[in-house]
């Protein structure tokens, strides 16, 4: 876990070799035809330099940012070898299923490979996910290529060329060589720069400019599947344009050139966000720009994959920063890869505007409320959140309060709030967490990556503020704790209280998502079809019988629905039972609840005996 320096100059001394091993190397071809999108399918051409003999060719299988072995194989269909025109038979290795042997005859310099990539509708995953409609397409290199296996990704060069269908507009991190109304061609790249650098495409296209005072120019730039979509409003314009502002202030500095942030606006493919170190793969509600609950539930979104160009691709985990997609990465610094991430997203989102003081403080009590609700906590530590991430990813949505889900991205931001506030009170006011991402993340300059151990993390903060910090993060990540660190929250000023009234940010959550979430009171979710998401083990809904997967049928004899659920929660504090009935496949019960502590949502209340550190660290920073 704990690499030397001198690890540290054998890796830079091994990139320095590549890329110069790449400039020698005749370039990999690679044609993407992109015109049948609507109808999800991709279709790939490839010509890629081999020597005679046995060629092993990869088709990437663990992805940067998506910390597992995610590679979208089973999409690839129709896949043929050839040299010279004539058809050569290939074989799949056994084990590793992502790579592929054929023989190439003597004499031969080339292999032409073709395959078509069948776009899935499956709106459930990450990249692989749906990514296509009628009037959109992100696409994401790594589903469309082969390439030589074994070999460094920085070491492959890449001549890539791309159809798009007429008149649509795109954006891409990518340098074009050549654009007509169908066809682009790109720059020469290392297989690493290609695969970082999706390609945004859309009949509706919008292009808005984010440019700060200074550093490198950022855009907007939105598909959607109707123009209604990108109307988006000068105020909230205005709002995104001091985000890149905020970013620089908090890490001190940059490490790309022009930053694209990639937003599809679709209710048809995934939602999520995928970092990039020169853009983001930012995929939301069609409606998110124009919606005031869906643009508040995505808040943070663009805040956190932009943090991720700074903490994630610029600086990386040792066991996260491999040299090809076929070696398996190692998750066990997630909590600061994606923890440090959320926290940053969360600093500078309520510094930039995208959600206001009391809404990010509302956020954070939901951190505090649903982390504390985590009965997985009494047999795992966070640590073992973050090494089964790339399992956890995947979960289910049933029993996770038991089991624990990808717990290091909200209670990331637990942590670093404590650290945050452990530093101004170390240093008396004098320092805080801005300057360690100052230390460990500042500079300016174009994209490259550097890799850092636990230890690294340690030593940076101690040049802070002395302090064991060691034990601090063991304290918090390694082991077994009951509650979540709340350090922060109560060194910051606040403290954790419930009320009655249904929170905005939870409100917009809900109408993002679709569910209703009454963890904290009953210890239940519940989506739109009344089926029962998860169950807090040991809550009133536990002890009455109640599972994940069940149905909701009636609450008190009446037929569910969220009014009449929630109604009759409120009713508990008057002693009035409730009494619910749920289906479990072909058999119903009735299960009599033991509650009487009415509706309860977590909020943050001042505690005006202590210093309000947590408005403080929210505040804008970038200069006017």
């Amino acid at each position: 876990m704990r690499v030397k320096s001198l690890c540290f100059a054998l890796f830079a001394l091994l990139l320095a070799v590549a890329a110069h091993a790449a400039a020698a190397t005749p370039p990999l071809r690679l044609h993407v035809d992109a015109r049948d999108a609507a109808r999800h399918l991709l279709h790939v051409r490839e010509n890629v330099p081999v020597k005679a003999g046995t060629v092993a060719l990869a088709y990437p299988k663990w992805l940067p940012g998506e910390h597992g072995p995610t590679g979208p194989l089973l999409e690839v269909a129709g896949l043929t070898v050839s040299a010279n025109g004539k058809p050569l038979a290939w074989r799949r290795d056994d084990v590793d299923m992502y790579v592929i042997r054929t023989q190439a005859p003597a004499g031969v310099t080339q292999l032409d490979v073709a395959f078509d990539f069948t776009l899935t509708d499956d709106t459930n995953g990450y990249s692989s996910a749906s990514s296509a409609t009628e009037n959109l397409l992100l696409l994401s290199w790594n589903q469309v290529v082969f390439y030589p296996a074994g070999a460094a990704s920085d070491a492959v060069p890449i001549q890539a060329e791309l159809d798009k269908p007429a008149a649509w507009k795109y954006a891409t991190a990518l340098t074009t060589t050549h654009v007509s109304d169908d066809h682009l061609d790109f720059a020469p790249c290392s297989l690493t720069r290609l695969v970082d650098s999706p390609v945004l495409m859309g009949r509706w296209f919008r292009s808005l400019s984010l440019d700060p005072k200074r550093g490198p120019a950022y855009s907007l730039e939105l598909a959607a599947d109707g123009p209604e979509a990108l109307e988006v409003p000068d105020s909230v314009l205005a709002v995104y344009r001091r985000v890149p502002e905020e970013a620089q202030a908090w890490f001190g500095g940059w490490h790309h050139g022009p930053y694209h942030f990639l937003v599809t606006l679709s209710d048809h493919t995934s939602h999520f966000g995928l970092e990039h170190h020169e853009s983001s793969d930012d995929r939301v509600p069609e409606r998110t720009f124009i919606d005031n609950d869906l643009r508040l539930a995505e808040a943070t979104l663009l805040t956190h994959e932009l943090s991720h160009s700074w903490n994630g691709k610029y600086r990386r985990p040792a066991g996260l920063a491999t040299a090809d997609y076929g070696t398996p990465m190692k998750g066990e610094l997630l909590w600061v890869y994606e923890g440090l991430t959320q926290y940053s997203g969360w600093v500078i989102g309520g510094r930039a505007g995208t959600h206001t003081l009391q809404q990010s403080l509302d956020e954070l009590a939901a951190d505090v409320a649903t982390l504390d609700d985590r009965r997985g906590r009494t047999w795992r530590p966070l640590q073992d959140t973050a090494v089964e991430a790339q399992l956890l990813y995947e979960a289910r949505a049933g029993w996770e309060s038991y089991r624990r889900g990808v717990d290091f991205y909200d209670e990331g931001t637990l942590l670093w709030l404590d650290a945050d506030v452990k530093i101004r009170q170390l240093t008396h006011g004098a320092k805080s967490f801005d300057d360690f991402c100052h230390l460990f993340h500042g500079g300016e300059g174009g994209p490259e990556l550097k890799p850092y151990t636990f230890d690294d993390v340690v030593k940076t903060l101690n040049a802070v503020a002395p302090y064991d910090w060691a034990s601090f993060l063991h304290e918090r990540v390694d082991r077994i704790t009951p509650h979540p660190p709340t350090g922060g929250i109560m060194n910051g000023g606040w403290t954790l209280a419930f009320t009655d009234t249904l929170p905005d940010v939870q409100k917009a959550h809900e109408a993002e998502d679709e569910n209703t979430n009454e963890m904290h009171s009953i210890g239940i979710t519940v989506n739109k079809d009344g089926v029962i998401r998860d169950v807090v083990p040991e809550s009133p809904a536990f002890k009455a019988g109640i599972v994940p997967g069940n149905s909701l049928v009636a609450v008190n004899g009446r037929r569910w629905s969220v009014p009449v659920l929630r109604d009759a929660i409120r009713r508990t504090k008057d002693d009035v039972q409730i009494e619910l009935l749920v289906s479990n496949t072909d058999f119903f019960h009735t299960a009599q609840l033991d509650y009487t502590g009415g509706l309860r949502y977590p909020v943050l209340r001042r505690d005006s005996g202590r210093a309000d550190l947590v408005s403080q660290i929210l505040s804008p920073h970038a200069k006017p």
